[in-house]
Order: structure tokens, then sequence, then C-alpha cells
């Protein structure tokens, strides 16, 4: 990576349970952030069948989710329908209204905390992150 390139706004976080799908999300998501998290969750599925999945916002300022196309949306969305059991965001804005529509068909559990809740969070989904060594 080039010092200048943009660091891409989705990180996975490393858990202490290999079926809980955890990412940071910060700043500004790009239609590359979603197309490379896309493949995050797709190599996830094909390793488990049902996953858990903690979501963390970090200084989140938008996305462009317009430059996915509809295909590529629709096919995540069924994946997600098929695999995710439950899901816990974190941080501002809370957008679990707006998801739970997304898996109206089955039932996925959503839940919000807020950034001073993230210890709750991992609580919630039954993991702890495991920090990076540097």
């Amino acid at each position: 990576m080039h010092p200048l390139d943009r660091i891409p706004a989705v990180r996975r976080i490393e858990t202490d349970r290999s079926d809980v799908f955890a990412i940071e999300i910060t700043g500004f998501v790009t239609g590359a952030d979603v197309e490379n998290l896309y493949g995050l969750l797709e190599g996830a599925y094909a390793l488990h069948d049902r996953l858990d999945v903690l979501v963390r916002l970090t200084d989140y300022e938008g996305s462009a989710w317009d430059d996915i196309s509809a295909a590529t949306a629709k096919e995540g969305r069924q994946h997600a329908l098929e695999h995710v059991q439950r899901c816990a965001a974190v941080g501002e804005p809370d957008w679990t209204d707006r998801a739970a529509g997304f898996f109206e068909r089955l039932p996925v559990e959503l839940k919000h905390f807020g950034s001073d809740e993230e210890a709750e969070a991992w609580t919630w989904i039954g993991a702890r992150e495991i920090p990076q060594r540097v």
C-alpha cells in the first residue's frame, strides 16, 4: 500500500469464535469497500452455515451503496438471509430499523448498541475481540 492510498473503510475484527463475523467500518464506505465486505462475508459463509455478526461503526461518514449493482446487492441480501442469525450494531448511526426490513424473511436477531456499550454487544453475541498484535 502506498502512503497516499486511501485506507479501506471495512476492516475485519478477529474474534475468539470462528463463527462470528466482526467488522469495523470507519469513515466513508465506497463501492469497492462494499465489494470487499461481500467477499469477506462469502468466505465466512463458505466456512459456516450460520453466523453471528458484529458491526462496529467508527466515525462513519456515509456510503456509496448506490454504486453496487442491483444483482450484487440482491445476491448479498439472499446470502445474508441464509446465513446470519444474530447481528449486533455498535455505534452511530443506528441503522437497525432499516436493516430489519432487509432480514424480514428469516428470524434474524438485530440489536443496536451505543459506542459506549460495545462490551455489552460482545456479550450479547457471545464472543470476544482478539486484539491485533502490532
